[in-house]
């Protein structure tokens, strides 16, 4: 087994910054879900697990200085190697884990990740370096690629052009489980990252699509919160389409952002309205996708 390397950067985070986070205070929550698949809850995006006979798969790996408290979630899990690693799109609170977790098996992911992940990006927000290639996905697919390990047949299917254009959600068909990553999550008003091809469009798309390709009981883990149902991203689809619905009407009225924002048109879903998505926030993602203008 390769020495274990730590990341010296945390790659972009879009829920929070986290600069000045004290990763020694956060702790690895382990929530048996079914099956082989349990669920990893700490900082940053959701970590799914396939844990039996043949090793483990992780899906996500949150930030590289967390790396020793994840293996050890995983070794009390099982005490097994790692053997893949899914990445469900590009954001350093899924990948930041890489450059350790790179070191002890291969990344898997959507070509739009390691394109992205091997660019950076300058801006805007916040940059993001370029990541060297020995910490990069090594295996890539356009489509959807399956993983046959612990009795599972998992299922990695790209959704183009949602939270990201690298997006992939993860299905591990023989426990029933669904790993939705930034597709769908439980903060409120998504991030839509239209500076890496995301679209409210897309978005709406895959979450309409992926329901109608799983078991109706499948559990749900979102790349953010709590174990859901398909139910609740049903509930989550609605308010996203209805959303981007009433600020389009607007924005057809020839409304600016700043109008859109004092008439108050999304009053009805405050609920959704948080510290990070909060409903300026959300409509300036929905105008500015709808008038062309994301950089």
């Amino acid at each position: 087994m390769r020495k274990l390397i730590v990341a010296v950067a945390v790659l972009f985070v879009p829920i929070v910054s986290f600069a000045q986070q004290d990763f020694s205070k956060v702790e690895i929550k382990v929530q048996k879900i079914a099956g082989h698949v349990y669920m990893l809850q700490g900082a940053g995006g959701n970590i799914g697990v396939s844990a039996g006979d043949d090793g483990i798969v992780i899906v996500d790996d949150q930030y590289a200085p967390l790396a020793p408290k994840i293996q050890a979630a995983l070794k009390g899990i099982a005490d097994k190697p790692l053997r893949f690693v899914l990445n469900t799109h590009w954001h350093g609170d899924h990948t930041g884990g890489n450059p350790v977790f790179s070191q002890q098996a291969p990344i898997i992911a959507q070509e739009n990740v390691r394109k992205r992940l091997a660019a950076g990006r300058k801006g805007p927000g916040p940059e993001v370096p370029p990541q060297p290639a020995n910490v990069l996905p090594v295996i890539t697919f356009e489509d959807k690629v399956s993983v046959h390990v612990n009795g599972e047949d998992i299922q990695a299917i790209h959704f183009p052009k949602g939270h990201t254009d690298g997006d992939s959600v993860i299905f591990f068909p023989q426990s029933n489980v669904l790993h939705m990553g930034d597709d769908f999550v439980t903060y409120g008003f998504p991030y839509v990252d239209l500076n890496s091809g995301g679209t409210v469009r897309g978005l709406i798309d895959a979450l309409k699509k992926v329901v109608t390709l799983v078991p109706q009981d499948v559990k749900v883990i979102p790349g953010h919160g709590d174990l859901s149902t398909l139910d609740d991203v049903r509930a989550f689809t609605k308010m996203v389409e209805e959303t981007f619905n009433l600020v389009s009407a607007q924005v057809g009225q020839g409304k600016s952002a700043d109008d859109i924002k004092k008439a108050n048109v999304l009053a009805a879903y405050s609920k959704y309205s948080g510290s990070f998505v909060n409903s300026d926030r959300w409509i300036d993602t929905i105008y500015t996708e709808l008038k062309g203008t994301a950089k």
